[in-house]
């Protein structure tokens, strides 16, 4: 095992809110890894085209977490792949496991994000980013007076599908029970909007399509008569899962696993913080999770400033003082 390396900062994940509080971190003289055990960028890697980043008109999820990655980098912010097996408090600090080797930090930034529940279908994989989404605040708007399907019956299935409304020409509710589980007042007005219909006690079975979706394989789970709804996108709103299962029990998460933090992306724990997807009532989007980064590492340089001031006085002081100067006289 190779020997336990030592930083100021650690960040484990390498999404907007990694990549953010990364150059935020380094920009401010910290020594500073970003752990990621996949693709740079996270889910907006997987992203064809963001149009609703500040600044940016329109670029490719990729190209748009390179372009992150290469500034952080920029002021020395250092990348390591490997993945994460388990974190502990040791003394002041923080000691990461990982497939690589131990890493020993002042300060842990959690930005390990949130993975959307998939239907696990032919064609849903191969068509995320061409008419396959789990936002339709980020891609409704590409779908003007188009016919597209919400797959789900809970609040989010519902918000998001009167979201869809404001730019397609109809949406249609596609749930496998006979009734939604939403709240009744979204029920209420889902079940007014003139371009909402419904599916029930109905299941997709594939999402059919070349290089983009162009129908639904559908099959009602009563009578077991399938049928082919034609789409141009289908919305899948089925829950997500934080990816905290290297956590434990070590800090406090609501009942899907996602990190409690306060205002400045704080757990209760001194020095560990969380940003992003990964926390409680996170916005999901890519704005407000680098949001949630730059808050982080701002709070991480805060605190090492507090609770190590006194070592880095002594990192920073002049090892061979010279001689005072004899007195005259």
């Amino acid at each position: 095992m190779a020997d336990t390396r030592e930083y100021d900062v650690v960040i484990i994940g390498g999404g907007p809110a990694g990549l953010a509080a990364g150059l935020y971190a380094a920009r401010g003289r910290h020594k500073t890894v970003l752990i990621e055990k996949g693709v740079i960028g996270g889910q907006i890697a997987l992203t064809e085209i963001v149009e609703n980043y500040p600044g940016i008109p329109q670029i490719n999820g990729f190209d748009l977490a390179q372009a992150m990655l290469t500034q952080a980098e920029s002021y020395g912010m250092e990348t390591e792949y490997t993945s994460v097996t388990g974190i502990e408090q040791t003394g002041r600090k923080w000691t990461i496991h990982t497939e690589a080797g131990d890493f020993l930090t002042k300060a842990l930034i959690i930005t390990a994000g949130a993975e959307y529940n998939r239907l696990g279908i032919p064609g849903e994989d191969r068509l995320i980013g061409k008419g396959v989404s789990y936002c339709a605040t980020c891609d409704a708007a590409f779908f003007k007076e188009m016919p597209v399907a919400i797959v789900g019956g809970g609040d989010a299935a519902l918000d998001e599908g009167i979201f869809t409304t404001r730019y397609v020409s109809k949406a249609t509710v596609i749930h496998r029970r006979d009734e939604l589980r939403a709240s009744m007042i979204l029920q209420e007005r889902a079940k007014a909007n003139p371009k909402m219909e419904f599916a029930w006690n109905t299941v997709v079975d594939e999402v059919v399509g070349e290089d983009k979706v162009e129908s639904l394989r559908l099959r009602n789970v009563v009578t077991g008569e399938t049928s082919s709804l034609p789409v141009d996108a289908v919305f899948i709103f089925i829950g997500n899962h934080p990816n905290t299962d290297f956590i434990g029990d070590l800090v406090p998460t609501d009942a899907a696993g996602h990190i409690i933090v306060d205002d400045w992306m704080a757990t209760p724990k001194p020095g560990l913080f969380a940003a992003g997807d990964v926390r409680q009532n996170s916005a999901r989007q890519v704005a407000s999770s680098a949001g949630d980064g730059v808050t982080a590492a701002i709070a991480a340089d805060h605190y090492i400033s507090d609770e190590f001031h006194d070592d880095m006085q002594m990192q920073h002081a002049d090892p061979n003082p010279k001689a005072e100067p004899a007195q005259a006289g």
